[in-house]
């Protein structure tokens, strides 16, 4: 079964740093584009980054100069580091990736989800 396998959220203090990780299991042919969202109590799921395979990428302007998103395409895995933690980062991250499954079954596919708390 093909899923998305997150790992490396947490709890922080203000100007501290965590990585996220995820990778993608079982059989697949390809991924496309791959990224982060992030989700805060009452508020909508939002674009944290993306990066495309060939290493293009794009970041919300409240997270520029503070995150970094990576892929190794070896490991069919995506990472963010992020730096400079604020409160307002707290929210519930979620990888994104536009998987080519077979040569007829291809779409977006989520992680789980993982938490990551910063204390003021």
């Amino acid at each position: 079964q093909v899923q998305l396998v997150e790992s490396g959220g947490g709890l922080v203090q203000a100007g501290g740093s965590l990585r996220l990780s995820c990778a993608a299991s079982g059989t697949i042919l390809g991924i496309k584009v791959m990224g982060w969202y992030r989700q805060a109590p009452g508020k909508q799921r939002e674009l944290v980054a993306g990066i495309t395979g060939d290493g293009r990428t794009n970041y919300a302007d409240s997270v520029k100069g503070r995150f970094t998103i990576s892929r190794d395409n070896a490991k069919n895995a995506v990472f963010l580091e992020m730096n400079s933690l604020k409160p307002e980062d707290t929210a519930v991250y979620y990888c994104n990736a536009d998987l080519i499954v077979t040569t007829l079954r291809r779409g977006p596919y989520w992680g789980q989800g993982t938490q990551v708390t910063v204390s003021s």
